[in-house]
């Protein structure tokens, strides 16, 4: 059915226009019409209020919300939950992270994500798998018992053909760059992350197919003077991209201001790291056996170690705009536009143009969800 969405300042790849009427037609955007179109008048129509329009929110990192986490129980139920909670907060699309554990557990969440693609779990773009490929040294909240190289078996596994997006973090410092060339090779995006690797390894590796960096400056090699470490790598490679968590507690808004202003145009995502406390009403979740309890903003293990984030998209678009100080379009852009153009997705994703994807979100001058569409199905969010 087609339908025209009015009244509405609309976030087009062009900029701000107050003055257009975006049509949908089933789950594609039709077109972009002046809003005194004459054949505007013979449609269905939904006033926005004057509302801001914009492009879904595409989060490559979440590992739960709602109350569950995706290691915890590795289930096409879960991942229902996790992509309808994170919904309220604009996330049209998203990737379930499994953080490391035991080969049984990532094989069952390789599974239910083929099966949830299978059976159209709304926004469902993919898997990330973050480890068990990692450094001990950089483990952060990792339990390095899982930790590993992957053999030839685990390798034919992760190349093996699947549906929808396949990423893996993986420490270059722990992983030869014939394996990262082999999953490259095979269509899995390679990411490097907890790894204690330095400047030279970290070359290598992006020339072997490493395509992003894992929540930039958090669990890798820092930026010095003589040694520029994993960060200076990921700060003057011109092709791959970064993920940061701007939630004012994994790294310190003048880094970030800093990072953004030397890496390529484009290049940065936001991310959130959502652990379950993100949309449900207990601030606790155990992971790894351990109770993490969120406290003024931060999840944290009794150690001070960060357990993930209490983090959602929208609020990370307004912590780019409050806390960095970035126009509101270039906040939105890096939670929607960029991570689609990460994933290979920019011809139909990240973007209000006609024949991409009715994946919408509408905001207010807040910053609070009012509404999303996801393949031009809407839902009214309440906060």
């Amino acid at each position: 059915m087609t339908t025209a969405l009015t009244h509405a300042r609309v976030l087009t790849p062009e900029g701000w226009r107050d003055d257009l009427a975006v049509v949908l037609d089933g789950g594609r955007i039709a077109g972009l019409l002046p809003a005194s179109a004459p054949g505007l008048q013979n449609m269905p129509r939904q006033d926005l209020g004057g509302a801001m329009l914009l492009p879904g929110f595409i989060d490559v990192q979440v590992n739960g919300g709602g109350g569950v986490l995706f290691n915890e129980a590795p289930t096409v139920e879960t991942i229902r939950r996790i992509g309808t909670v994170h919904r309220r907060y604009g996330t049209t699309g998203f990737l379930p992270t499994l953080i490391s554990d035991e080969p049984a557990v990532m094989r069952a969440a390789l599974v239910a994500v083929e099966q949830a693609l299978e059976e159209g779990v709304p926004g469902l773009l993919g898997i990330h798998l973050e480890g068990p490929y990692l450094a001990p040294a950089r483990k952060g909240v990792h339990d390095a018992k899982y930790f590993h190289v992957p053999g030839r078996e685990e390798l034919a596994l992760l190349c093996a053909p699947h549906r929808g997006i396949r990423l893996i973090t993986l420490a270059p410092d722990q992983v030869p760059p014939e394996s990262i060339r082999a999953l490259d090779d095979a269509g899995v995006i390679v990411c490097a992350g907890h790894t204690a690797a330095d400047y030279a390894t970290t070359r290598v590796a992006l020339d072997a197919g490493v395509r992003g960096f894992t929540h930039l400056f958090n669990a890798m090699t820092p930026f010095g003077s003589r040694e520029p470490g994993v960060v200076g790598a990921a700060l003057e490679d011109p092709h791959s991209w970064c993920g940061i968590i701007v939630d004012g507690h994994h790294v310190h808004p003048a880094s970030l201001r800093v990072a953004i202003a030397a890496k390529a145009p484009g290049k940065m995502l936001l991310v959130t790291d959502a652990m379950p406390p993100v949309g449900a009403d207990s601030p606790e979740y155990v992971l790894n056996g351990e109770t993490i309890i969120v406290r003024d903003g931060i999840c944290q293990t009794a150690q001070g170690v960060l357990a993930g984030s209490a983090l959602d998209m929208a609020t990370a678009v307004r912590n780019t705009v409050q806390m960095l100080g970035l126009p509101l379009e270039e906040a939105v852009r890096m939670a929607s536009t960029y991570p689609a153009e990460f994933l290979g997705l920019h011809a139909i994703c990240g973007r209000i143009d006609p024949g991409c994807n009715a994946d919408l979100v509408l905001m207010d001058d807040d910053y609070c969800v009012l509404r999303s569409w996801i393949g031009g199905m809407d839902v009214p969010e309440r906060r």
